[in-house]
């Protein structure tokens, strides 16, 4: 299914990233899912929420620099060989997989995770036809 992230820039300097979930926590908003990406100067977390429209609105005017962008999700059995079914379903349709993370929790005996595609629309639909189950932000 396909699902908005969040996407911040987080400058790498000592409480920048307590700042953020500072902010998060005084909006009452929760990390469904989330990931960070780091570089010398800064970072990017990636993460689900329930309403990114609002959880972006918060952020910028509290001096982050925030988007939305769509990522895949998917609910796999957490066992050998569940996330390699995903991607060799994807590789064989020609979709390139950019990243990859988990949410924070899960369904029971399941592994739910978020894929950011070379095609959002294609993956969802490839991975249906091969009856793979697609997770969205009311998955976890």
């Amino acid at each position: 299914m396909i699902v908005k992230q969040v996407s911040v820039f987080v400058e790498n300097t000592v409480g920048r990233l307590a700042d953020l979930t500072k902010i998060l926590t005084d909006n009452n908003i929760d990390l469904k899912a989330s990931t960070i990406a780091e570089t010398v100067d800064f970072g990017i977390l990636r993460c689900i929420v329930e309403e990114p429209e609002k959880t972006v609105k918060i952020l910028v005017e509290n001096g982050f620099s925030a988007s939305i962008s769509e990522v895949t999700g998917v609910s796999l059995e957490d066992k050998p060989g569940g996330l390699h079914k995903v991607l060799a379903v994807l590789a064989e349709a020609g979709i390139a997989v950019n990243y990859i993370y988990s949410t924070i929790k899960s369904a029971e005996g399941k592994a739910i995770i978020m894929m950011k595609t070379s095609d959002a629309a294609k993956a969802e639909e490839v991975l249906k036809a091969s009856g793979v189950e697609l997770a969205g932000a009311d998955s976890f």
